[in-house]
C-alpha cells in the first residue's frame, strides 16, 4: 500500500502561486512540480474560494501576444532539442 505524501502549507501556497501568477495551466504546473493534477486543482480552487485571484484578466491584444509568445516558445524549444540531438550525433562521430 502506498503512503500518502503530505505537503506544507507553504509548499501548497507556492504551487498555487505558480498557477495564479504565471498564467500556466494547472496540468503544466502539476507536471513540473511532481504533484497530481487533481491535487493541485483542489489547492487552486481552495485559494480562489478564499478570495485569492490572479491579476486582472488579459485584454484581447495581451491574449493574442501571449498566444504568439507561447507558439514562439514551443518552436524555440523544438529547435533547441533538435540542435542538442545534432550536437550529440556529431560528438559520437569524433575520434
Amino acid at each position: 500500500m502506498a503512503t500518502r505524501r503530505h505537503f506544507t502549507q507553504e509548499y501548497k501556497d507556492n504551487a498555487v502561486s505558480l498557477v495564479l501568477d504565471s498564467n500556466r495551466s494547472i496540468a503544466e504546473v502539476a507536471r513540473s512540480i511532481g504533484v497530481h493534477e487533481m491535487t493541485l486543482g483542489k489547492w487552486v480552487k481552495k485559494a480562489r474560494d478564499a478570495g485569492r485571484v490572479p491579476d486582472a484578466e488579459l485584454d484581447t491584444d495581451e491574449r493574442a501576444e501571449l498566444e504568439r509568445l507561447r507558439t514562439e516558445n514551443a518552436e524555440l524549444r523544438m529547435e533547441r532539442d533538435f540542435a542538442k540531438k545534432v550536437a550529440t550525433w556529431f560528438a559520437k562521430d569524433q575520434p
